[in-house]
């Protein structure tokens, strides 16, 4: 749901090039503060490129990036003050193995926000019962299921209070039984109107929870608009193919 609005997030004319591939062609997108917005396609298309320049972990070429009004991409930008405002979850869960679940949750807040411990320790506590994991504070992340990591991997962007979550093909690396509990609480963000760019295949996910779809192709978005459009009644041939093979994968064009 929208809580404002202003936009959250504007990408104009973002370009990315790896040598002489450009996987990124000119991208515009516009991000409502409280949307959430699927972006879906095949793979070598850009999906993850481009969640990767809105917070600049890959600096584009071409083009700006702004999130809650600030240029990530001007000369002159606070990265380090801007990204604190961006939450990311990845494909892997990139959890600290020698940790337990709550020191994994407070080391980023104490040494990057100067939080003190026992701050750090209420907002972790607070966030993995959002996640329902608040029994597994003392848990190694080697003691988990997969869907159990990346909800701790979760729990840990959102205790950093950011205004916007990158989801990144968040359920990629889980087992099928798994995937439930990871996408259940990314409902429940964006319930609450958290501002979301999810990289995703779950199109049951997109259809249900997202405000706004991206189909990406060659660099491109190819479409764009709700998700009874571009997933109920796609116009765009490529965009069609592509449903047809996810939707349906036993079914040849």
């Amino acid at each position: 749901m929208t809580t404002t609005t202003g936009p959250a997030v504007v990408i104009t004319g973002l370009t990315k090039r790896f040598g002489d591939l450009e996987v990124l062609r000119g991208i515009d997108v516009r991000v409502g503060a409280g949307e959430v917005i699927c972006i879906i396609g095949p793979s070598g298309s850009g999906k993850s490129t481009l969640l990767r320049c809105v917070n600049l972990l890959e600096e584009p070429d071409e083009g700006s990036v702004v999130v809650n009004g600030v240029e990530l991409t001007h000369p002159d930008v606070d990265l380090d003050a801007a990204r604190r405002r961006i939450g990311m979850v990845f494909q892997s869960f990139n959890l600290f193995g020698h940790l337990t679940v709550l020191n994994n949750l407070t080391i980023a807040q104490r040494k990057v926000l100067g939080r003190s411990k026992a701050e750090a320790q209420a907002v972790a506590v607070e966030n993995l019962a959002r996640v329902g994991l608040a029994d597994r504070l003392n848990a190694l992340p080697s003691q988990l299921s997969g869907g159990q990591q990346q909800r701790v991997a979760i729990a840990r962007a959102l205790s950093m209070n950011p205004e916007v979550m990158l989801f990144d093909e968040p359920t990629s690396a889980l087992d099928p039984e798994l995937v439930g509990e990871v996408l259940g609480v990314m409902r429940q963000l964006a319930d609450e109107g958290m501002t979301m760019l999810v990289v995703t295949h779950e199109m049951q996910f997109a259809r249900e929870v997202a405000d706004k779809v991206l189909f990406m192709d060659g660099g491109h978005v190819v479409e764009e608009g709700p998700p009874a459009q571009v997933i109920g009644d796609p116009q765009h041939e490529r965009t069609q193919s592509f449903l047809r093979r996810v939707l349906n994968p036993t079914q040849a064009d």
